[in-house]
């Protein structure tokens, strides 16, 4: 059913390599996706539709459909294929959308963002994760990806304004310039926390110039690093987040 609604080939192609991870893929969507609550078709069909398989270092890709990050190098990962969709929807991109993503890592989630948005532009601070992200980009054919090196926590004053900013690193705290580059109606997906170990995502929105917040969950991602100035956000009572 759930094959025959997305419009998936069968199991068997021809090409044992690319039939593995097209199973795989499917798999993933169903499983760890579709079953834990993202409903929305766009994001389930970009998910379907990259493959991440190409953006994990070659000793990791055999496990590139399991359920949980990989080391991508530079004490860096690729998230979860469940959290990178469970952003993307927290987004509530459309396909006009200039978006921005703080974090490139190697590439992935832009790739993703890229199926359901116009033009994405993605900052990563390390050059040489930027230069593989790129390469991967390119050979995933994700022509409306742009990738710069910078200090994530200062955005990308000469790109926006930007319907969506997703952050795939935690902060401690909001940092200002995403609300300065941020479109009347835009979205900022973001986790903030005190430890590495868990944070809140947050979605804030930007409304009559004015940001409002909800909190979507504990994560846990790598450390936002950089020098733009953040506003800090009490973080909420067990009792204020989603289950």
């Amino acid at each position: 059913m759930f094959k025959e609604l997305f419009g998936l080939p069968a199991d068997d192609t021809g090409d044992e390599s690319r039939t593995d991870f097209a199973a795989l893929r499917a798999r993933m969507v169903e499983r760890q996706l579709a079953a834990r609550g993202i409903r929305d078709p766009r994001v389930l069909r970009a998910m379907l539709a990259v493959p991440r398989e190409l953006f994990v270092p070659e000793s990791e890709r055999a496990m590139s459909y399991q359920d949980g990050a990989l080391p991508i190098g530079f004490d860096q990962t690729i998230s979860q294929p469940y959290t990178v969709a469970f952003m993307a929807e927290a987004a509530q991109l459309k396909k006009d959308d200039h978006v921005l993503e703080v974090g490139t890592g190697c590439g992935y989630g832009a790739a993703v963002l890229g199926q359901l948005a116009h033009r994405v532009d993605t900052i990563e601070r390390i050059p040489e994760l930027a230069d593989i992200a790129r390469m991967k980009l390119v050979c995933a054919g994700c022509d409306n990806v742009f990738v710069h090196v910078g200090d994530g926590t200062i955005g990308l004053p000469d790109g926006g304004p930007f319907d969506a900013i997703v952050v795939t690193a935690g902060g401690f705290g909001l940092p200002d310039a995403y609300a300065e580059q941020l479109a009347e109606g835009g979205r900022i997906v973001i986790p903030i926390g005190q430890t590495r170990r868990s944070q809140v995502m947050y979605r804030f929105t930007l409304r009559d110039g004015n940001l409002t917040s909800e909190n979507l969950g504990r994560f846990a991602f790598v450390p936002l690093i950089g020098q733009g100035r953040s506003t800090a956000i009490r973080p909420p009572d067990d009792d204020e987040l989603e289950p």
